[in-house]
C-alpha cells in the first residue's frame, strides 16, 4: 500500500498574533522543541512501519514558497511543493493534492494532516494512521476524532454511530458546529462525540469522486488550474487565473458532512470516524498552546526573557526584550520586536478582531514581522524615520538577491561578517568585514555572498521613498 503524505499548509494562524503574521503563518513558528509545527508534521511520519510512504506533498500559499522549501530541506525531508496562487480553502487544496498525487500514474492513499497541529504521542498516532490506511485502501474515507478530555468550546464535533469494525472505528452520524459550554459538557458525557480533528486519510481517486458528485465546480476549477500549470524550479504551480475562479470551500462542508447520516449523498463512499487518543491540539488561540505547554508550579509559562513575580497560569513570551510579569493571573503576554499583546486568556478567540483591524487601516504588522525571510536569507528592519530607513541583511552562502535598481532612495552598505560580492553598474568587486559601498540613485547593483559563511551586512537607505515596491527587477535566480 503506498501513502502519500499531504500536508495543508495554508492557514493564517490570526489568533495567534502577533507570532503569527500573515506572511509568516503559524506552521513555521517554533512553539515546541526545535522544530516548527510544519517540520514537526512531517517527522511524526519518521518510523513508520507497515507502509510504503512516497516523498511528501505540501500544499502552500506562494507567498512563503521559499520558507517552506528550506525548513523541508534543514530536516532532510524531499518532495514536491503545490502552490496556491490565492486561498480558496482546505477543499481545493486538498484536490491539487489529489490531482498531483494521481499525476505519478499512482492512486495512493493520501495521508492529510494540517501543517499547524500538535501531536505528543506519536506512537498512538502512528497506530492510528496503520489502522485507518487499511480503511481507506477499502474505499473509506476516514477522519480522526480526538478523545476529548475537557468540555471544549474551541472545537467542532463529530457525533460518532455505529461501529465500523472491531477495532474502534464508526460511522459518522453528524457534524457539529462548535458548541456552547452547556453543550460541550453534555457531549462529554454521553461518550460518543469526538473533537474533530480535520485529519484525513482517503484514496485519491475516491477525494475526486466524492467532490464530482458534490462539488463538481470545484473539481472543474482544480482540473483546469492543474492542466494550466507547470513546474518551477522545485515548486508547481498551477494556473492563476482558473484558481482564482474556484469556490472557497473546506472539505467538511464539501463532502464529509454529506457522509454524515441521513445526508449521505447516493454514490458516495462510506464515512468513518476512528477515535484517536494523541495529545493532540490544533494550536488555535493563545489559550490552547498555554494547555499544552509544559508549566511552572504556578500554571506559568515562560518563554524567551520573562521574569515572573506572584503570577499564576500565565503565559509569557518574549522574542528579544525583557519581558516583566507582577501579580497577574491567566493572562497571555507576547512580545514581538514590533508588537506587544496583553490579553485574557478567557478572550485569546478574539485576537483575530485585532488583526482584522490591522488589516483594514492598511497596518504591516497585520502582514510581515519585522524580519522578513528570503530565498537568499533575511533582512531585519531596525530604525526608520523621514527619508531613511536602516536594515540588517544576512545572504546566506551562495545566496544571491536579484539584479535591480531603484528610482527613488540610494543605499550605504557596510559589512560586518563574511564576504559580499558586489555589482554596481559596470563594477564588480568584493568588500569583506569593516568596509563598505555606496550605491546611488538609479545605478543598477546586485549583491550576492560568495563565502562558506553567512553574509551580514548594515544597510542604510535614504530617499524620498523607501518602500519595498522601489525595486525594479532586472534580473532573478528565484524567479520573482
Amino acid at each position: 500500500m503506498l501513502i502519500q503524505p499531504v500536508v495543508l499548509s495554508g492557514g493564517s494562524g490570526t489568533r495567534l498574533w502577533p507570532l503569527s503574521r500573515e506572511k509568516y503563518p503559524k506552521q513555521l513558528l517554533t512553539f515546541l522543541g526545535e522544530d516548527s509545527l510544519l517540520q514537526a508534521t512531517l517527522r511524526r511520519l519518521e518510523g513508520l512501519s507497515g507502509l510504503r510512504m512516497a516523498p511528501d506533498l505540501v500544499v502552500c500559499n506562494d507567498e512563503y514558497r521559499f520558507v517552506v522549501a528550506e525548513q523541508l530541506r534543514l530536516i532532510g525531508r524531499q518532495g514536491r511543493i503545490v502552490l496556491e496562487p490565492v486561498g480558496r480553502n482546505t477543499a481545493p487544496a486538498l484536490t491539487l493534492a489529489a490531482l498531483a498525487a494521481q499525476s505519478q500514474g499512482d492512486d495512493p492513499v493520501l495521508l492529510v494532516m494540517p501543517a499547524d497541529h500538535v501531536v505528543t504521542d506519536v506512537a498512538a498516532f502512528q497506530a492510528g494512521v496503520q489502522h485507518a490506511a487499511r480503511l481507506a485502501q477499502d474505499g473509506c474515507i476516514v477522519t480522526f476524532g480526538i478523545t476529548p478530555d475537557r468540555p471544549e468550546t474551541g472545537y467542532g464535533y463529530i457525533q460518532a454511530g455505529a461501529a465500523v469494525d472491531a477495532e474502534g472505528s464508526r460511522s459518522i452520524a453528524r457534524f457539529v458546529e462548535k458548541p456552547d459550554r452547556a453543550t460541550a459538557e453534555r457531549y462529554l458525557q454521553e461518550g460518543n462525540y469526538f473533537w474533530n480533528s480535520g485529519l484525513f486519510v482517503l484514496r485519491a481517486s475516491v477525494w475526486l469522486n466524492a467532490l464530482r458528485l458534490c462539488r463538481p465546480d470545484i473539481l472543474q476549477a482544480c482540473e483546469a488550474a492543474w492542466a494550466g500549470g507547470a513546474a518551477d524550479m522545485s515548486f508547481q504551480r498551477v494556473d492563476a487565473e482558473a484558481f482564482a475562479a474556484c469556490p472557497s470551500d473546506s472539505i467538511d462542508y464539501a463532502v464529509m458532512e454529506r457522509l454524515a447520516g441521513g445526508q449521505a449523498v447516493a454514490g458516495m463512499p462510506q464515512g468513518v470516524v476512528l477515535p484517536l487518543s494523541a495529545g493532540w491540539s490544533d494550536v488555535g488561540a493563545w489559550d490552547a498552546l498555554w494547555q499544552i505547554l509544559p508549566k511552572d508550579e504556578d500554571g506559568n509559562v515562560a518563554r524567551g526573557r520573562v521574569m515572573l513575580q506572584g503570577c499564576t497560569d500565565t503565559l509569557a513570551m518574549s522574542s528579544g526584550r525583557l519581558l516583566a510579569c507582577v501579580g497577574v493571573k491567566g493572562l497571555v503576554v507576547v512580545e514581538t520586536p514590533d508588537a506587544v499583546l496583553v490579553a485574557d486568556q478567557r478572550h485569546t478567540q478574539d485576537v483575530k478582531q485585532i488583526v482584522e483591524r490591522l488589516r483594514r487601516e492598511g497596518s504591516a504588522e497585520g502582514l510581515l514581522h519585522r524580519k522578513v525571510y528570503r530565498p537568499w536569507g533575511w533582512y531585519d528592519g531596525v530604525d526608520a524615520g523621514e527619508r531613511f530607513q536602516v536594515k540588517r541583511i544576512m545572504v546566506k552562502p551562495g545566496g544571491t538577491l536579484s539584479l535591480q535598481m531603484h528610482h527613488h532612495r540610494a543605499e550605504h552598505w557596510i559589512v560586518v561578517r563574511g564576504t559580499a560580492r558586489v555589482t554596481k553598474g559596470e563594477e564588480v568587486f568584493l568588500l569583506t568585514e569593516n568596509q563598505s559601498t555606496y550605491i546611488p540613485v538609479g545605478v543598477t547593483h546586485r549583491l550576492e555572498n560568495p563565502g562558506r559563511l553567512d553574509l551580514e551586512m548594515v544597510e542604510v537607505q535614504s530617499g524620498s521613498y523607501l518602500g519595498e515596491d522601489d525595486i525594479v527587477r532586472l534580473g532573478d535566480v528565484y524567479g520573482r
